[in-house]
């Protein structure tokens, strides 16, 4: 198989960018500013949370609100990453050069795919060593926090394979960028109208929103049903891109 080759290509060539590296720091950055000021609100306020019955906690109030806003982020950040993967080819003109070669549709897909998710896998662990911190003074609930964490990495994951599909649509980068950042927050927002229609109709655009699968998973509920979605959105997105670039070849 020679997807483990495209994707540290992939990766490699992302590492190369300095845009890259940037956004590492920008979020990373924005994230440490969140995660203290989080913080210190929690210790001001903990002696008047010590009187509740069952006051929230350090996960509650540091570790959940950190990896929803690092959702958010990577909302804004991923068309930025995904417009490249190959509409780029397609521009500088080196996709009839990857059409023509012994390697699969699938192959190509997987690998760029899989070279994108690996760059925010690192992301995603950076973010990590942040609420990993509180284990060094407090208590951390283990069974919320790593429920958030697998949110957020099956949310991420999601934004690759969209971007990916819209970057298979055009051969104009800020195009596919702008149409994948369209359709993130169309698909995060979409249950804000799931009121204005009958039951059924309600219950599908609740389905389809992205943040509503994403919301239980950082309170530290986990539901199948979640999980599921979060999958059939990203095979689909995957085999839809195989198509389109197959449907290339076929054409060319």
């Amino acid at each position: 198989m020679r997807i483990h080759h495209i994707a540290g290509r992939e990766l490699h060539s992302l590492f190369v960018l300095p845009l890259a590296w940037i956004i590492l720091a920008a979020v990373q950055l924005i994230l440490a500013v969140i995660f203290f000021y989080r913080l210190y609100v929690f210790v001001q306020f903990q002696p008047h949370l010590a009187g509740l019955e069952s006051p929230p906690g350090l996960t509650d109030l540091v570790v959940a609100p950190l990896l929803g806003t690092a959702g958010s982020i990577v909302l804004l950040i991923a068309p930025l990453l995904t417009m490249r993967l190959i509409s780029e080819e397609r521009r500088a003109g080196t996709l009839q050069l990857l059409l023509s070669s012994p390697i699969s549709m699938t192959e190509i897909i997987l690998g760029k795919y899989l070279g994108l998710l690996g760059f925010f896998l690192i992301m995603i662990a950076m973010i990590t060593l942040m609420p990993l911190s509180l284990l060094l003074g407090g208590y951390l609930d283990i069974g919320q926090f790593l429920a958030g964490l697998l949110g957020l990495t099956l949310l991420v994951a999601t934004f690759c394979a969209v971007g990916l599909f819209m970057s298979t649509l055009t051969a104009i980068p800020v195009v596919a960028g702008v149409s994948t950042f369209g359709v993130l927050l169309l698909l995060w927002i979409i249950h804000w109208a799931s009121q204005a229609g009958s039951d059924k109709i309600s219950a599908a655009l609740s389905y389809l929103s992205i943040s509503r699968h994403f919301e239980p998973l950082l309170r530290g509920i986990f539901n199948a049903e979640d999980v599921v979605y979060y999958i059939i959105m990203i095979t689909t997105f995957v085999i839809l891109s195989i198509w389109r670039l197959d449907a290339d070849r076929l054409h060319d």
